[in-house]
């Protein structure tokens, strides 16, 4: 197993718990969430400029438009936005859809574009006491769509194949990957079967990204690190990120080639915090391997 050089601090955001972190070409810049402080990030590798906006409520996940506006999946809807016509530290959102409205346990929470650019995410049930999530598709076309994976706690890890026609998730409580076949017409799934089952003391499953060699980055809660697995599952790679719960990771970059990882300060001790101040930052390693542009959201 070929482990790369560790991740080194690259923005000291200090985040509670950042999520979603995403390359944006046009701007040259990347976008996270801090879902617990209902913040939305912005950090510029031109200027090496961060700006932060606050949101009405909490941003699991995003993604860009082809029309440059955001989509953002915020605790119990789909809303849009343009940073370029902010006021200040405020974004005015544009509601979308609403989703479970029914059940106020929820909240969106993982979530990336298709292949196809449509949005596919999941939700969280915050009372952490059974499967009482979902996993959807989000198209201008067709709509919301829930895919038949059953129930979920804590969804993470969606991510896809180079040609679409894989889609990886993950209940993160049950330390499993999962995949199954993909349709992003007709939002089917099927054959679901086991990616990659992580061991006691490896951590859980958070958020996940694939390269341009098919490979899947994981970012891994509680151990600090991330991980690279083969398309059938073998281990080949170990990032140690220098803050205990790494969250999410994206490719970024003029030539896609550094990968970026957030991370979280929940769950730390007073002396784990201690020793790690910049825990919640967004750290920065070298792989050696590109990442895939992902889709922009169509239609929007």
């Amino acid at each position: 197993m070929h482990n790369p050089a560790p991740a080194a601090l690259f923005v000291d955001c200090r985040c509670t718990l950042g999520e979603g972190i995403l390359w944006w070409e046009r701007r040259r810049a990347l976008l996270w969430t801090d879902i617990q402080q209902s913040t939305l990030w912005m950090h510029g590798i031109a200027d090496n400029v961060s700006r932060a906006w606050m949101l009405p409520d909490r941003l699991g996940s995003l993604a860009i438009c082809e029309s440059g506006r955001l989509l953002l999946g915020l605790a119990k809807g789909l809303f849009l936005v343009d940073i370029d016509t902010a006021a200040g530290a405020a974004l005015r959102v544009e509601p979308v859809v609403a989703v479970e409205p029914g059940l106020s346990r929820t909240r969106i929470n993982d979530g990336r574009t298709d292949r196809a650019g449509n949005f596919v995410f999941g939700t969280f049930n915050e009372a952490e006491d059974g499967p009482g999530g979902s996993f959807y598709q989000y198209s201008s076309r067709n709509g919301l769509r829930r895919l038949d994976l059953g129930g979920v706690v804590i969804p993470n890890s969606i991510c896809f194949s180079l040609d679409g026609r894989t889609m990886y998730f993950c209940d993160s409580p049950k330390a499993l990957i999962r995949q199954c076949d993909y349709d992003a017409a007709s939002a089917g799934v099927a054959n679901v079967r086991e990616f990659v089952r992580l061991e006691a003391g490896e951590g859980l499953p958070d958020g996940s990204v694939i390269d341009t060699e098919g490979c899947l980055w994981n970012a891994a809660w509680g151990a600090g690190v991330v991980r690279r697995y083969a398309p059938d599952g073998r281990r080949l790679a170990e990032i140690r990120v220098p803050a205990k719960n790494a969250t999410c990771a994206a490719f970024g970059g003029d030539a896609l080639d550094d990968l970026y990882v957030t991370s979280s300060r929940q769950e730390m001790s007073d002396d784990e915090l201690a020793r790690t101040p910049d825990a919640g930052g967004v750290y920065r390693a070298s792989v050696g391997v590109r990442g895939v542009r992902d889709a922009a959201f169509h239609g929007a």
